[in-house]
């Protein structure tokens, strides 16, 4: 069986038109969630602690090396006695050698109604002395299983007496 020309054309018109199809079919939900998280860093309460760091240098996000673990509280407003959602679970590691940047692998587990049981997978690098701060969102479980989008960090307030943070997350997601 010889293949002509016109076999090689509609072969190639058939598979556009199937490409375009299925790219036209497979158009995924985008939604936005906004939450806020607890950021406490020093004291009985704290929900940051710095883990392990480079012998003989002080752990701090400004010191290279240092590596933190977080467990921050989700809520649904900025006010700390406000619903809790989830947990925003994860490593911070100071990345840069001028402590600029940070790497975050954070996970949100969530336990409200909703989203119970499911989580979303945020990963990247946090240049932590801007005011918002871009990370992608990698993965998720549950209601966002295969979740991508992005996640923008936002601090709203800053207590130094505490170091606490309240922090406006808003994630745009795509789920197919």
């Amino acid at each position: 069986m010889a293949t002509t020309p016109i076999k090689i054309i509609s072969l190639t018109i058939l598979l556009f038109i199937t490409i375009s199809i299925a790219n036209g079919q497979a158009q995924p939900n985008q939604s936005t969630l906004v939450f806020y998280l607890q950021d406490v860093g020093k004291g009985p309460r704290a929900t940051v602690s710095p883990v392990i760091g480079i012998n003989g240098k002080v752990w701090s996000y400004n010191t290279f090396g240092t590596i933190f673990v977080v467990d921050d509280p989700v809520t649904i407003s900025p006010s700390s006695y406000s619903t809790q959602i989830g947990r925003a679970q994860g490593i911070i590691t100071v990345t840069s050698q001028d402590g600029a940047n940070v790497n975050i692998v954070l996970s949100i587990v969530f336990n409200s109604a909703q989203y119970a049981g499911s989580t979303l997978e945020i990963q990247g690098t946090s240049r932590q002395r801007d005011n918002l701060r871009e990370l992608g969102v990698v993965s998720g479980t549950g209601r966002f299983r295969f979740a991508r989008g992005f996640a923008v960090f936002e601090t709203l307030s800053y207590d130094p007496t505490y170091s606490q943070s309240v922090i406006r997350l808003t994630v745009t997601l795509a789920i197919p």
